[in-house]
């Protein structure tokens, strides 16, 4: 796996009431390293992917902590640079029964959304890069990292790098600003040939709304719609969630390709330890079948074994090896002794 890829996006520290506490029930948080991106990052540096990370941190025990953290996963944090004043907070208050899964961010002012378009030597960060992985989240924090995100593709696309982007709809943070998430985010997958998301996301960056009108699938209508409005996409991965219960879901993958699509399997999930992570989980998936050479059932089938894989920990990255992926697929449930 010579080939090396970029992600690019804010890293932020997660806390979350133990159990299935509400938040601050008790004086205690569990705090883990988190961040969309970051965790892409973090589970492709561990399947053996030579992955670096370009970020924004401050100079204190939080900002060196997160770095150390992704450090350790294998993960080239020397693109993450540090400034600003804080780090992005956010918090997860775990549901149950039928109480629904809450969150709360606190990561307006953070090193990562403050910095300034000036602080990204493109240039530098790209030296060498196959693929930059990004998400929706950074450009609905505000208007400079809207700008910011756009630059990144612009300067990927100008050297021949591929790019992916997941949408990551983030409706809490365009609502800070007046923003038009349609404009930017249009702008930004307009270079990518690789795209997470449904066809919620793509009626959202076309302005139509008439995938799910006859009441078949919506999802190669809306595929078949991106693929003529944006010339450079060539895949869009996504999955399908059925919520029965709050440990009780079933999942499913998709990919579609301009020629073919493939619809893998609904998976029963049962017992859900953390949810949060699973879409960068299913990217992380995806991703790491494309570079190996797959071709799209075996994305489909590795995308959603790592998305379906992470329900089973705690926490906001998924951290498995390709000994557990293999397990996995495998169908291996029994102890490995």
């Amino acid at each position: 796996m010579s080939r090396r890829l970029l992600a690019f996006g804010e890293i932020m520290l997660r806390m979350s009431p133990p159990g299935r506490e509400l938040l601050m029930q008790t004086p205690r948080l569990d705090v883990w390293v988190a961040g969309a991106e970051a965790n892409v990052a973090t589970q492709l540096a561990r399947l053996g992917h030579a992955v670096s990370f370009a970020s924004r941190v401050p100079d204190n025990d939080l900002g060196r902590a997160a770095i150390t953290t992704l450090r350790g996963h294998g993960v080239d944090t020397r693109g993450i640079h540090y400034g600003g004043e804080r780090i992005g907070l956010y918090f997860v208050t775990s549901g149950a029964g039928s109480r629904a899964t809450d969150v709360l961010y606190d990561r307006a002012g953070s090193a990562f959304a403050e910095a300034p378009e000036t602080v990204w030597d493109w240039a530098a960060l790209l030296e060498g890069v196959t693929r930059l992985h990004l998400s929706g989240i950074t450009p609905a924090l505000g208007l400079v990292s809207a700008r910011t995100a756009l630059a990144a593709v612009k300067a990927a696309s100008a050297r021949g790098i591929s790019v992916s982007f997941d949408g990551n709809w983030r409706g809490k943070l365009w609502a800070r600003w007046d923003g038009d998430p349609r404009q930017f985010l249009s702008e930004i997958v307009a270079y990518a040939d690789l795209m997470f998301g449904d066809y919620r996301d793509i009626e959202m960056l076309l302005g139509r709304n008439e995938f799910l009108r006859d009441g078949s699938d919506p999802r190669r209508g809306a595929a078949e719609a991106a693929f003529a409005a944006f010339p450079r996409l060539q895949m869009i991965a996504s999955t399908k969630r059925v919520i029965e219960h709050v440990d009780r879901h079933r999942l499913s993958a998709r990919i579609d390709t301009r020629a073919e699509c493939v619809q893998e399997k609904e998976v029963p999930l049962a017992g859900i330890v953390d949810r949060i992570g699973g879409g960068d989980a299913f990217a992380a998936g995806v991703l790491h079948a494309l570079e190996s050479g797959q071709g799209i059932a075996g994305i489909a089938r590795t995308g959603l074994a790592l998305a379906t894989l992470k329900h089973s920990l705690p926490g906001d990255a998924s951290l498995f090896q390709q000994a557990d992926l293999d397990a996995y697929l495998a169908g291996q449930l029994d102890v490995r002794r």
